[in-house]
């Protein structure tokens, strides 16, 4: 499949997103910023999230509205005033996709209800993303799909017969092009508890699906260890820096750990390479320094070869060890100077 003219799937370097999310802390200079920080970092393309309060919740404080667990980041918070503070306002949008446009960004987003992707698709957006807490909005996902784009669908806390409700509606709705992640929705989420195995049982269970990982662990060795096992796209979140405060900045990448993120996802993709025994044309000059047998002290013609004049030795110019055995208890046909090779030729 592609996003834009970009191919992703197995053959190609992994795809890389950079999720703003609210680490703007409600400045456009700073989600401006955000974006060319995210291009030098090496992203392919940085990601949105296209809501306002209105759209989320309601704004009242009964149960169920105010975040009451302690081990979130955002305890204590009703969620109405979370998402107010969150929210990318929806006139940042061109100017945000235009700044990354310009630096050699995709910029596309998550809508959560279908005015938000009615508004997405007058930008013309390559791609959406769909959230893990809505995986199961299957209405939603139908309004997604209907549009013809590439879908990346989050699958945090989903099961698999909700996965494949979402992929059998998009499916149905006319999105062909789906990319599943791999999520676990906790923040910031332990590498204990991201399960990376979940990824090529994804893939066999979706044929035709692409699969990749949403990332909320620290540092990038989670993603790594996806790619190795078949992911294909990566999304992270992205800040300038943790200590400017901010909704996901806990969990965020700061643009020096983005940039170590692409260096080792692309190596990680590198060294899947293909099923391979035997010397690599790489490895070629390596052989001359394996073992193999050689003349440890002159010999003359008719000598027996022993081990007190043979050993297995580097270079590997002689013979293989596996002949050690043979070659003992031979005659030599001819004189042979310590430091020979042992050859057939030489073996009587």
């Amino acid at each position: 499949m592609k996003i834009g003219s970009r191919e992703i799937g197995l053959g190609h370097r992994p795809y890389l997103i950079a999720e703003m999310s609210g680490n703007h802390n409600q400045s456009l200079e700073r989600a401006l910023e955000i974006v060319d920080a995210a291009a030098r970092s090496g992203a392919n393309a940085i990601k949105l999230q296209t809501y306002n309060a209105d759209t989320m919740t309601l704004d009242i404080r009964a149960p169920g509205f105010v975040i009451e667990d302690e081990g979130s980041l955002w305890a204590g918070r009703q969620l109405y005033e979370l998402y107010q503070e969150a929210h990318t306002p929806w006139e940042w949008h061109k100017p945000i996709m235009e700044r990354a446009a310009s630096r050699g960004l995709h910029c596309f987003s998550t809508p959560f209800d279908d005015t938000a992707t009615d508004f997405l698709m007058s930008l013309d957006v390559p791609a959406f993303k769909i959230a893990s807490f809505e995986c199961t909005d299957l209405p939603l996902i139908r309004k997604v799909a209907s549009t013809g784009r590439p879908m990346i669908v989050s699958t945090g806390m989903a099961t698999l017969a909700e996965i494949d409700d979402a992929v059998r509606t998009a499916r149905a709705a006319g999105c062909l092009d789906i990319v599943l992640l791999k999520c676990t929705s906790t923040y910031p989420a332990t590498p204990e508890n991201t399960n990376v195995r979940t990824i090529p049982h994804l893939r066999e269970a979706f044929p035709g699906c692409e699969v990749g990982l949403s990332d909320h662990t620290m540092g990038c060795g989670a993603a790594a260890a996806a790619v190795a096992h078949g992911a294909v796209l990566i999304e992270k979140h992205f800040t300038l820096s943790r200590a400017d405060g901010g909704v996901d900045s806990a969990f965020s990448l700061e643009p020096d750990e983005f940039r170590q993120l692409r260096v080792e996802t692309e190596r990680a993709w590198q060294a899947l390479g293909t099923v391979s025994y035997g010397v690599r044309p790489a490895e070629e000059k390596s052989t001359a320094y394996r073992r193999s047998l050689y003349i440890s002290r002159d010999v003359k013609a008719g000598d027996v070869l022993s081990a007190e004049n043979v050993r297995i030795i580097r270079p590997g110019f002689g013979l293989p060890p596996k002949f050690y055995d043979i070659v003992l208890g031979k005659r030599a046909r001819k004189d042979a100077p310590v430091g020979t090779p042992v050859s057939w030729d030489l073996v009587g």
